[in-house]
C-alpha cells in the first residue's frame, strides 16, 4: 500500500510539472528512429504493474519484503524528481489502432503522459524484480522469468513509450536503488530511510508542484533529522539543561512540533493510566511529565531524561537532572546504554530514587530498565557487555 501510495502520488505530478512547462525536450537518439512500433508489446509492458503487486507476496522473508520495498520506494521517488529536475518528452506519434489493443493504448494514455522519460520506471523496477525474485526461483521457472522481465523491458521502446537513453536510466537507477538498500542493513537505517523518501516525496509535491516555501522548509528539516538518524547521532537537537535552543527550533521545528502533537495524543489516550511506574526499588520509569503529574514524583527524586524530542518539564529542571539523549525508534550504542546504567548505579548506591522516562514511555525508559534490572540480577545482556 505504501509503495502504490507513493507512486500513485509523485508519479501523476511529475507528469503535471511536465505539462505545465510544455517541455519539448526530447532524448531520441539517432536509433530511435530505426525501431518499430510493435502494438502488441503493450501486454508484456503492462504486465509491470502485476509484478509490482506480487512481488509483496511471492518474497519469503521478512527481511526480502523489505528490501524489496525500499528498492522500489527508491526507485519511485528518484526517478519522479529526475522527471521533475529534467523532464523531457518522447518524439515519436504512435500510429492509429484499433480493437482490443486500441483499448490497451487508451488505457496506457490516462494515466501515462509523453513525458516521465528518462528513466525509466519500467526498467528499474524490472531491476529490483529480479534481484527480488531470482533467489526464489529454479531452472526453467528462473529461464521464464529473465526472459519476461526482458521482454518488459523491451516493449518500452517498441511500444513507443521510451527512447534507449532512457532504458539506459531505468538500469541506473535500478542497480543505484539495489546499492542503497542492501540484505541484512535494513533495520539499522530504518528511520533514516523513510524519513528520507518523506523528504524527497514533501520536496516533488510541495517544493515544486504546490511552489510552498513553508513544505520545502518541512522537507530541508526531515532531510536534516534523516541525516542524524543514518549518523546515529541523539545529541543533534542540541538539547541543553532540559530545553531545545532558538537553533534548534529553527532547524527542526516541524520534528519537535510533531513530538509534541504525539505526546498530547498519548496524554489523552493514557488518561486513565499512571504516568509513571515503580519499576524496581527506588527506580520510577515513564514518560515526559505534566507539572501536575511531576509533583507526584518522590522528593528528591534524581531525573535521568533519555528524550531529545521534548522539552523537560520545567519543575524538574533541577540540580538533580540528567540527560542522556537515546534515538527513539533506533538501538542506542552501548556506550550510552553504559553511561545511563552508570548514573543508576551512583543513584541506587546513594539510596536516593529516580525517575527515568524517554518522551512517550513506551520503549527507551523501558529497555534501559530491564537492562538494569538484569545486570543487578548478574544476567546482562549482550547490548551491556
Amino acid at each position: 500500500m505504501l509503495n502504490w501510495l507513493v507512486f500513485a502520488l509523485c508519479y501523476p505530478l511529475a507528469n503535471q510539472l511536465a505539462a505545465q512547462q510544455q517541455v519539448r525536450r526530447s532524448l531520441a537518439l539517432a536509433l530511435d528512429a530505426d525501431i518499430p512500433f510493435l502494438p502488441w508489446m503493450i501486454v508484456p509492458y503492462a504486465t509491470s504493474g502485476a509484478f509490482f503487486t506480487l512481488v509483496f507476496f511471492l518474497v519469503r522473508t521478512p527481511e526480502q519484503l523489505r528490501v524489496a520495498s525500499r528498492r522500489l520506494l527508491v526507485a519511485t521517488v528518484l526517478g519522479t524528481m529526475a522527471f521533475a529536475l529534467f523532464p523531457a518528452r518522447f518524439s515519436l506519434t504512435r500510429p492509429a489502432l484499433d480493437g482490443a489493443l486500441a483499448l490497451l493504448y487508451g488505457g496506457l494514455d490516462l494515466i501515462d503522459q509523453p513525458y516521465n522519460q528518462f528513466p525509466s520506471l519500467h526498467v528499474a523496477y524490472c531491476v529490483i524484480f529480479w534481484l527480488a525474485l531470482v533467489p526464489l526461483v529454479r531452472g526453467g521457472l528462473r529461464a521464464l522469468l529473465g526472459a519476461w522481465l526482458a521482454l518488459i523491458v523491451a516493449s518500452t521502446v517498441f511500444t513507443w513509450q521510451h527512447h534507449v537513453l532512457d532504458v539506459a536510466g531505468g538500469l541506473a537507477l535500478g542497480l543505484l536503488a539495489a546499492l542503497l538498500v542492501q540484505p541484512g542493513r535494513t533495520r539499522r537505517h530504518t528511520v533514516a530511510f523513510y524519513y528520507g523518501i518523506g523528504t524527497g516525496v514533501l520536496l516533488l509535491a510541495g517544493a515544486w508542484a504546490l511552489r510552498s516555501w513553508l513544505l520545502a522548509y518541512v522537507a530541508v528539516s526531515l532531510a536534516l533529522v534523516a541525516v542524524a538518524y543514518w549518523r546515529r547521532h541523539a545529541g543533534f537537537l542540541g538539547k541543553q539543561g532540559g530545553r531545545h535552543g532558538l537553533a534548534s527550533w529553527l532547524l527542526y521545528w516541524p520534528y519537535l512540533a510533531g513530538y509534541r502533537l504525539t505526546w498530547a495524543a498519548v496524554l489523552l489516550r493514557e488518561r486513565q493510566r499512571p504516568a509513571f511506574v515503580r519499576h524496581d526499588g527506588q527506580l520510577w520509569v515513564g514518560r515526559r511529565l505534566t507539572g501536575r503529574e511531576a509533583r507526584q514524583l518522590p522528593a528528591n527524586c534524581w531525573v535521568i531524561d533519555l528524550s531529545c524530542e521534548l522539552p523537560e518539564t520545567p519543575s524538574l529542571r533541577h540540580e538533580r537532572y540528567r540527560h542522556v539523549p537515546l534515538l527513539d525508534l533506533h538501538a542506542p550504542k552501548a556506550a550510552q546504554i553504559r553511561a545511563v546504567l552508570a548514573l543508576l548505579e551512583d543513584c541506587e548506591r546513594a539510596g536516593e530514587p529516580v525517575y527515568l522516562h524517554c518522551a512517550m514511555g513506551y520503549s527507551r525508559s523501558r529497555f534501559i530498565a530491564r537492562l538494569y534490572q538484569r545486570k543487578k540480577s548478574r544476567c546482562p545482556s549482550r547490548s551491556t557487555s
